[in-house]
Protein backbone atom coordinates (compact mmCIF):
# COMPACT_ATOMS: atom_id res chain seq x y z
CA UNK A 1 0.00 0.00 0.00
CA UNK A 2 1.34 3.51 -0.82
CA UNK A 3 0.82 5.65 2.58
CA UNK A 4 1.33 8.73 2.94
CA UNK A 5 2.09 11.55 5.47
CA UNK A 6 0.99 15.14 5.15
CA UNK A 7 1.95 18.13 6.30
CA UNK A 8 -0.13 19.93 9.07
CA UNK A 9 -1.86 23.26 8.18
CA UNK A 10 -4.23 23.73 11.10
CA UNK A 11 -2.83 26.91 13.06
CA UNK A 12 -0.15 26.16 15.64
CA UNK A 13 -0.28 22.76 14.58
CA UNK A 14 3.74 21.39 15.12
CA UNK A 15 3.07 17.60 15.20
CA UNK A 16 3.37 15.05 12.29
CA UNK A 17 1.77 11.90 12.15
CA UNK A 18 4.64 9.78 11.90
CA UNK A 19 8.48 9.57 13.38
CA UNK A 20 11.19 8.57 10.68
CA UNK A 21 11.15 5.25 12.71
CA UNK A 22 7.41 4.88 12.19
CA UNK A 23 8.36 5.23 7.99
CA UNK A 24 10.73 2.49 8.95
CA UNK A 25 8.82 0.03 10.02
CA UNK A 26 6.03 0.49 7.60
CA UNK A 27 8.61 0.43 5.14
CA UNK A 28 9.92 -3.16 6.67
CA UNK A 29 6.39 -4.42 6.30
CA UNK A 30 6.22 -3.88 2.31
CA UNK A 31 4.66 -0.21 2.07
CA UNK A 32 5.93 2.63 -0.18
CA UNK A 33 5.66 5.62 2.14
CA UNK A 34 5.89 9.12 0.92
CA UNK A 35 6.02 12.11 3.05
CA UNK A 36 5.44 15.50 2.08
CA UNK A 37 7.73 17.75 1.78
CA UNK A 38 9.10 19.68 5.48
CA UNK A 39 6.06 17.52 7.19
CA UNK A 40 8.48 16.51 10.17
CA UNK A 41 10.05 19.71 10.48
CA UNK A 42 8.33 21.69 13.49
CA UNK A 43 8.84 18.18 14.85
CA UNK A 44 12.50 18.21 15.07
CA UNK A 45 12.22 15.82 11.82
CA UNK A 46 13.91 16.96 8.53
CA UNK A 47 13.36 15.49 5.09
CA UNK A 48 16.92 13.97 5.01
CA UNK A 49 15.57 11.11 8.11
CA UNK A 50 12.83 10.24 6.28
CA UNK A 51 14.59 9.60 3.33
CA UNK A 52 16.67 7.53 5.02
CA UNK A 53 13.96 5.74 6.38
CA UNK A 54 12.79 4.86 3.42
CA UNK A 55 10.49 7.38 2.42
CA UNK A 56 10.05 9.77 -0.69
CA UNK A 57 9.84 13.17 -0.29
CA UNK A 58 6.95 14.78 -2.09
CA UNK A 59 6.52 18.70 -2.40
CA UNK A 60 2.70 19.05 -1.90
CA UNK A 61 -0.57 17.84 -0.79
CA UNK A 62 -1.76 17.37 -3.54
CA UNK A 63 1.24 15.04 -4.64
CA UNK A 64 0.23 12.90 -1.73
CA UNK A 65 -3.18 12.67 -1.95
CA UNK A 66 -2.76 11.71 -5.48
CA UNK A 67 -0.29 8.78 -4.91
CA UNK A 68 -1.36 7.51 -2.22
CA UNK A 69 -4.18 4.69 -0.64
CA UNK A 70 -4.03 5.84 2.69
CA UNK A 71 -3.12 9.19 3.87
CA UNK A 72 -2.34 10.24 7.21
CA UNK A 73 -2.82 13.60 9.32
CA UNK A 74 -2.27 14.56 12.96
CA UNK A 75 -5.43 17.09 12.46
CA UNK A 76 -8.85 16.68 10.33
CA UNK A 77 -8.60 17.97 6.94
CA UNK A 78 -9.02 21.00 6.54
CA UNK A 79 -11.05 22.72 3.55
CA UNK A 80 -7.82 23.39 1.04
CA UNK A 81 -7.78 19.56 1.31
CA UNK A 82 -11.28 18.88 0.94
CA UNK A 83 -11.16 18.60 -3.37
CA UNK A 84 -8.21 16.10 -2.99
CA UNK A 85 -10.12 13.35 -0.93
CA UNK A 86 -10.75 10.50 -3.53
CA UNK A 87 -13.47 7.88 -3.43
CA UNK A 88 -12.06 4.56 -1.87
CA UNK A 89 -9.09 6.94 -0.35
CA UNK A 90 -8.20 5.65 3.71
CA UNK A 91 -8.54 8.77 5.37
CA UNK A 92 -6.86 8.27 9.00
CA UNK A 93 -6.32 11.05 11.82
CA UNK A 94 -7.96 12.91 14.43
CA UNK A 95 -11.73 13.37 12.91
CA UNK A 96 -13.67 14.83 15.97
CA UNK A 97 -16.53 14.83 13.26
CA UNK A 98 -19.57 15.78 15.70
CA UNK A 99 -17.59 19.00 15.81
CA UNK A 100 -17.01 19.27 12.27
CA UNK A 101 -20.56 19.37 10.25
CA UNK A 102 -19.04 20.61 6.89
CA UNK A 103 -16.96 17.74 6.54
CA UNK A 104 -19.07 15.22 7.41
CA UNK A 105 -20.70 16.42 4.23
CA UNK A 106 -17.62 16.27 2.86
CA UNK A 107 -16.44 12.88 3.24
CA UNK A 108 -19.90 11.59 3.16
CA UNK A 109 -19.98 13.09 -0.61
CA UNK A 110 -16.39 11.62 -1.51
CA UNK A 111 -17.18 8.29 -0.07
CA UNK A 112 -13.64 8.22 1.17
CA UNK A 113 -13.02 5.31 4.11
CA UNK A 114 -12.56 8.19 6.79
CA UNK A 115 -11.05 6.27 10.56
CA UNK A 116 -10.79 8.24 13.51
CA UNK A 117 -8.13 7.77 15.85
CA UNK A 118 -10.27 9.05 18.66
CA UNK A 119 -12.71 6.19 18.23
CA UNK A 120 -11.18 3.28 17.97
CA UNK A 121 -11.20 1.36 21.22
CA UNK A 122 -10.12 -1.37 23.05
CA UNK A 123 -12.96 -3.86 24.27
CA UNK A 124 -12.50 -2.20 27.83
CA UNK A 125 -13.84 0.83 26.66
CA UNK A 126 -9.92 2.55 26.70
CA UNK A 127 -9.13 4.83 23.28
CA UNK A 128 -5.32 3.70 22.51
CA UNK A 129 -4.84 6.62 19.92
CA UNK A 130 -6.73 9.56 22.16
CA UNK A 131 -5.29 7.99 25.71
CA UNK A 132 -1.46 9.81 24.54
CA UNK A 133 -3.16 13.08 23.73
CA UNK A 134 -5.23 13.02 26.79
CA UNK A 135 -2.20 12.70 28.81
CA UNK A 136 -0.26 15.48 26.85
CA UNK A 137 -3.34 17.60 27.21
CA UNK A 138 -4.67 17.06 30.62
CA UNK A 139 -0.90 18.28 32.19
CA UNK A 140 -0.51 20.78 29.84
CA UNK A 141 -4.14 22.46 30.54
CA UNK A 142 -3.13 22.76 34.92
CA UNK A 143 0.60 24.52 33.04
CA UNK A 144 -1.94 26.80 31.05
CA UNK A 145 -4.00 27.60 34.21
CA UNK A 146 -1.10 28.38 36.06
CA UNK A 147 -0.22 31.39 33.57
CA UNK A 148 -3.55 32.61 33.03
CA UNK A 149 -3.96 33.26 36.77
CA UNK A 150 -1.00 36.21 36.44
CA UNK A 151 -2.19 39.61 36.31
CA UNK A 152 -0.18 40.10 33.06
CA UNK A 153 -2.93 37.60 31.27
CA UNK A 154 -6.15 39.07 33.29
CA UNK A 155 -6.02 36.56 35.92
CA UNK A 156 -6.92 36.92 39.64
CA UNK A 157 -2.94 37.42 40.55
CA UNK A 158 -2.83 34.14 42.42
CA UNK A 159 -0.05 31.21 42.46
CA UNK A 160 -1.79 28.23 41.97
CA UNK A 161 -0.13 25.79 44.96
CA UNK A 162 0.21 28.88 47.17
CA UNK A 163 2.78 29.47 49.62
CA UNK A 164 2.91 28.65 53.21
CA UNK A 165 0.53 30.46 55.18
CA UNK A 166 -1.56 31.31 52.08
CA UNK A 167 -4.24 29.32 50.97
CA UNK A 168 -4.16 27.28 47.46
CA UNK A 169 -6.04 27.88 44.65
CA UNK A 170 -8.97 25.60 44.29
CA UNK A 171 -8.89 23.60 41.02
CA UNK A 172 -12.23 21.37 39.73
CA UNK A 173 -12.21 19.59 37.37
CA UNK A 174 -14.81 17.90 35.41
CA UNK A 175 -14.60 14.39 34.09
CA UNK A 176 -12.30 11.45 35.77
CA UNK A 177 -10.89 10.09 32.46
CA UNK A 178 -7.39 10.43 31.31
CA UNK A 179 -7.66 14.06 30.78
CA UNK A 180 -9.16 15.07 34.31
CA UNK A 181 -7.01 12.29 35.78
CA UNK A 182 -3.21 13.91 34.53
CA UNK A 183 -4.58 17.19 35.35
CA UNK A 184 -5.60 16.32 38.73
CA UNK A 185 -1.90 14.70 39.28
CA UNK A 186 -0.10 18.07 38.36
CA UNK A 187 -2.34 20.47 39.92
CA UNK A 188 -2.59 18.66 43.01
CA UNK A 189 1.27 18.35 42.85
CA UNK A 190 1.67 21.83 42.88
CA UNK A 191 -0.02 22.13 45.80
CA UNK A 192 -3.37 22.70 45.00
CA UNK A 193 -6.88 22.08 46.47
CA UNK A 194 -8.40 19.77 43.74
CA UNK A 195 -12.06 18.64 43.47
CA UNK A 196 -12.00 16.08 41.03
CA UNK A 197 -15.93 15.18 39.64
CA UNK A 198 -16.96 12.02 37.80
CA UNK A 199 -20.38 10.02 37.30
CA UNK A 200 -19.07 6.51 37.50
CA UNK A 201 -19.01 5.27 40.88
CA UNK A 202 -16.28 2.65 39.90
CA UNK A 203 -14.34 5.32 38.56
CA UNK A 204 -13.97 7.43 41.56
CA UNK A 205 -13.64 4.39 43.48
CA UNK A 206 -10.46 3.92 41.52
CA UNK A 207 -8.87 6.95 42.03
CA UNK A 208 -9.67 7.50 45.57
CA UNK A 209 -6.61 4.61 45.52
CA UNK A 210 -4.50 6.42 43.46
CA UNK A 211 -4.63 10.06 44.29
CA UNK A 212 -3.17 12.58 46.76
CA UNK A 213 -4.74 13.21 49.80
CA UNK A 214 -5.84 17.08 48.46
CA UNK A 215 -7.39 15.29 45.66
CA UNK A 216 -11.39 14.99 46.82
CA UNK A 217 -13.30 13.38 44.93
CA UNK A 218 -16.97 13.51 43.78
CA UNK A 219 -19.94 12.44 42.08
CA UNK A 220 -20.95 14.41 39.70
CA UNK A 221 -24.25 16.32 39.16
CA UNK A 222 -25.18 19.52 38.53
CA UNK A 223 -26.11 20.75 42.78
CA UNK A 224 -22.51 19.94 42.89
CA UNK A 225 -21.17 22.08 40.16
CA UNK A 226 -23.02 25.38 40.52
CA UNK A 227 -21.60 24.72 44.42
CA UNK A 228 -18.17 23.84 43.65
CA UNK A 229 -17.77 26.69 40.81
CA UNK A 230 -18.54 29.62 43.43
CA UNK A 231 -15.16 28.97 44.48
CA UNK A 232 -12.88 27.67 42.13
CA UNK A 233 -10.35 29.44 40.23
CA UNK A 234 -9.88 27.32 37.76
CA UNK A 235 -12.00 24.81 36.31
CA UNK A 236 -11.09 21.92 33.65
CA UNK A 237 -13.44 20.55 31.21
CA UNK A 238 -12.26 17.28 30.58
CA UNK A 239 -15.51 15.58 29.49
CA UNK A 240 -15.52 12.64 26.58
CA UNK A 241 -18.25 10.72 24.86
CA UNK A 242 -16.41 8.78 22.32
CA UNK A 243 -17.43 10.35 18.86
CA UNK A 244 -20.22 12.71 20.11
CA UNK A 245 -20.50 15.73 21.42
CA UNK A 246 -19.95 16.17 25.23
CA UNK A 247 -23.30 18.06 27.49
CA UNK A 248 -22.87 21.33 28.25
CA UNK A 249 -22.07 21.01 32.23
CA UNK A 250 -21.63 24.80 32.60
CA UNK A 251 -24.06 26.89 31.75
CA UNK A 252 -23.78 30.89 31.10
CA UNK A 253 -25.91 31.87 33.87
CA UNK A 254 -23.61 29.71 36.35
CA UNK A 255 -20.86 31.51 34.61
CA UNK A 256 -22.10 35.20 36.38
CA UNK A 257 -21.60 33.43 39.53
CA UNK A 258 -17.98 32.68 38.98
CA UNK A 259 -15.38 34.75 40.71
CA UNK A 260 -13.51 37.64 38.20
CA UNK A 261 -10.47 36.40 36.92
CA UNK A 262 -11.35 32.68 37.50
CA UNK A 263 -9.87 30.36 34.62
CA UNK A 264 -11.83 28.06 32.27
CA UNK A 265 -9.74 25.59 30.22
CA UNK A 266 -12.39 23.54 27.71
CA UNK A 267 -10.29 20.55 26.10
CA UNK A 268 -13.61 18.86 25.25
CA UNK A 269 -13.45 21.76 22.46
CA UNK A 270 -12.23 19.82 19.72
CA UNK A 271 -15.48 17.91 20.01
CA UNK A 272 -17.47 20.32 20.89
CA UNK A 273 -16.60 21.83 24.30
CA UNK A 274 -18.59 21.10 27.65
CA UNK A 275 -19.47 24.81 28.79
CA UNK A 276 -22.22 26.81 26.95
CA UNK A 277 -19.18 29.82 26.20
CA UNK A 278 -16.93 27.78 24.81
CA UNK A 279 -15.27 28.57 20.94
CA UNK A 280 -12.09 26.73 19.48
CA UNK A 281 -9.10 29.09 20.07
CA UNK A 282 -5.42 28.94 18.97
CA UNK A 283 -2.61 28.61 20.27
CA UNK A 284 -1.59 32.19 18.58
CA UNK A 285 -4.88 33.58 20.33
CA UNK A 286 -5.51 31.12 23.14
CA UNK A 287 -8.03 33.26 25.68
CA UNK A 288 -11.01 36.02 25.75
CA UNK A 289 -13.12 36.77 28.40
CA UNK A 290 -16.51 36.61 29.13
CA UNK A 291 -18.00 38.11 32.05
CA UNK A 292 -14.90 38.45 33.32
CA UNK A 293 -13.45 34.90 33.21
CA UNK A 294 -11.34 34.09 31.22
CA UNK A 295 -11.61 30.95 28.56
CA UNK A 296 -8.61 28.87 27.16
CA UNK A 297 -10.30 26.73 24.10
CA UNK A 298 -7.48 25.84 22.02
CA UNK A 299 -8.37 22.83 19.58
CA UNK A 300 -5.10 21.33 19.56
CA UNK A 301 -3.22 21.66 23.12
CA UNK A 302 -0.71 19.04 22.29
CA UNK A 303 0.44 20.81 19.02
CA UNK A 304 2.25 22.78 21.35
CA UNK A 305 4.50 20.44 23.02
CA UNK A 306 4.55 19.06 19.06
CA UNK A 307 8.01 16.74 19.91
CA UNK A 308 6.88 15.17 23.10
CA UNK A 309 3.10 14.26 21.59
CA UNK A 310 4.17 13.41 17.96
CA UNK A 311 6.39 10.86 19.50
CA UNK A 312 3.77 9.61 22.12
CA UNK A 313 1.33 9.42 19.08
CA UNK A 314 3.47 7.19 16.69
CA UNK A 315 4.12 5.12 19.51
CA UNK A 316 0.30 4.61 19.51
CA UNK A 317 -1.07 4.61 15.80
CA UNK A 318 1.72 2.83 14.54
CA UNK A 319 0.43 -0.85 15.14
CA UNK A 320 -3.01 0.39 13.70
CA UNK A 321 -1.31 2.28 10.51
CA UNK A 322 0.55 -1.04 10.24
CA UNK A 323 -2.12 -3.55 10.26
CA UNK A 324 -4.56 -1.06 8.13
CA UNK A 325 -2.08 -0.95 5.30
CA UNK A 326 -1.25 -4.85 5.47
CA UNK A 327 -4.48 -5.85 5.62
CA UNK A 328 -6.74 -3.38 3.57
CA UNK A 329 -9.75 -1.82 5.72
CA UNK A 330 -11.84 -3.98 5.07
CA UNK A 331 -9.90 -7.28 6.11
CA UNK A 332 -8.58 -4.99 9.06
CA UNK A 333 -12.26 -4.40 10.09
CA UNK A 334 -13.26 -7.72 10.10
CA UNK A 335 -10.48 -9.23 12.21
CA UNK A 336 -9.97 -6.44 14.01
CA UNK A 337 -13.14 -4.98 16.32
CA UNK A 338 -10.81 -1.89 17.73
CA UNK A 339 -10.08 -0.98 14.48
CA UNK A 340 -13.97 -1.44 13.37
CA UNK A 341 -14.98 1.46 15.98
CA UNK A 342 -12.52 3.54 13.88
CA UNK A 343 -14.97 3.99 11.21
CA UNK A 344 -17.09 7.16 11.11
CA UNK A 345 -17.89 7.33 7.12
CA UNK A 346 -17.36 4.74 5.10
CA UNK A 347 -18.34 4.82 0.88
CA UNK A 348 -20.85 7.29 1.66
CA UNK A 349 -22.33 6.18 4.71
CA UNK A 350 -22.03 7.32 8.62
CA UNK A 351 -21.18 4.58 10.33
CA UNK A 352 -20.31 6.32 14.09
CA UNK A 353 -23.56 6.34 15.83
CA UNK A 354 -22.40 9.69 17.88
CA UNK A 355 -21.89 11.36 14.61
CA UNK A 356 -25.27 10.51 12.94
CA UNK A 357 -26.51 12.14 16.24
CA UNK A 358 -24.66 15.42 16.14
CA UNK A 359 -26.25 16.54 12.77
CA UNK A 360 -29.32 14.25 12.54
CA UNK A 361 -28.18 11.98 10.23
CA UNK A 362 -29.13 8.14 9.43
CA UNK A 363 -26.15 5.94 10.87
CA UNK A 364 -25.30 2.52 9.09
CA UNK A 365 -23.69 0.29 11.16
CA UNK A 366 -20.13 -0.83 9.93
CA UNK A 367 -20.94 -4.39 9.76
CA UNK A 368 -23.63 -3.65 7.53
CA UNK A 369 -20.91 -2.43 5.05
CA UNK A 370 -18.68 -4.52 4.95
Amino acid sequence: MNVGILKEIKAGENRVSMTPTGVRILKENGHRVLVERNAGQNSGFDDAEYVNAGAEVLDSPKDIYNSCDMVMHVKEPLPSEYPLIREGQIIFTFLHLAAEEKLTHILIKNRSISIAYETIQKPDGTLPLLTPMSEVAGRMSIQQAAKYLEMTHGGQGILLGGVPGVEPCTVLILGGGTVGTHAAKIACGLGAKVYLLDISLQRLRYLSDIMPKNCFLLMSDSVTIRKLIRAADVVVGAILIPGARPPKVLSREMLKTMKKGAVLLDVAIDQGGCFETSKPTTHADPIYSIDGILHYCVANMPGAVAKTSTFALTNATLPYAVEIANKGWQTAFKENSEIKLGANVVNGKITCKGVAEAFGLEFFPIDNLL
